[in-house]
């Protein structure tokens, strides 16, 4: 389905064919308003195999401007889909990003939940932009490795920017970016409760554990993003 000229993800989780090599990324009010200025990030999301609806304000503008209801699927949905589905396979699962210390914590804690996965992780250096020789390190140990599963979490745009650059020459079956999804997983950082959620919303909710972070994305986006719905909905 189409929504305000992205392609997005409206089946269940559940009916991705994993049988060909997948990226899937997430869109959101924030992502998508962050990609009108960055024509680069733009690409990356479009280029997506599967952009799946990670925000109310996406389930609202399909409801509101193509009179579809879709269900939300969070980053922390897809991430613990695809655990599960490569837990049962025996599969190889590769963490890029965050700190050491937390992707310690998230092996310890998938070692747990999903004891047949076999697991590598690597914290790259945090910058805008990575030098050509750690770019080479970052997908040498990729590729060394071999994954299943390519979790990228370096905060977005930058790492679907990287991931769109890079995708050609990196090995994996699927690869997708998480984002925030490291520090909930690890404990870093906790995701609001359920009916929190529910109540007021992801964006909302995470602004109030995280106000400092996070204003811009839900005083300015949100707002903007509100403001595009309205204007594609009087082009019709």
């Amino acid at each position: 389905m189409e929504i305000m000229n992205f392609k997005v993800f409206e089946q269940r989780l559940e009916s991705i064919d994993f049988d060909s090599k997948k990226i899937i990324n997430t869109l959101n009010a924030h992502s998508y308003i962050v990609s009108k200025k960055d024509s680069y990030f733009r690409r990356a999301l479009k280029d997506s195999d599967i952009l799946i609806p990670d925000g109310s304000g996406i389930v609202l503008a399909a409801r509101y401007l193509c009179k579809k209801s879709i269900k939300k699927v969070s980053g922390s949905d897809l991430h613990k889909f695809l655990l599960k589905i490569t837990n049962n396979n025996h599969g190889k699962v590769f963490y890029l990003g965050s700190s050491q210390s937390n992707l310690e914590k998230i092996e310890i804690k998938t070692k747990h939940e999903f004891p047949n996965i076999k697991l590598e992780s690597y914290s790259p250096p945090f910058k805008n932009e990575f030098s050509e020789e750690e770019n080479n390190l970052i997908i040498d140990k990729i590729n060394c490795f071999g994954p299943d599963i390519l979790f990228i979490g370096m905060t977005a745009p930058k790492q679907e920017k990287w991931l769109y650059q890079n995708k050609d020459r990196l090995n994996f079956r699927v690869a997708a970016s998480v984002g925030a999804v490291f520090n909930f997983y690890s404990g870093a950082i906790k995701r609001p409760n359920k009916f929190l959620r529910k109540l007021i919303g992801e964006s909302l909710s995470r602004f109030i554990k995280e106000p400092r972070r996070l204003w811009k994305r839900s005083f300015i986006s949100i707002p903007l993003f509100l403001i595009e719905i309205m204007k594609f909905k009087l082009k019709k």
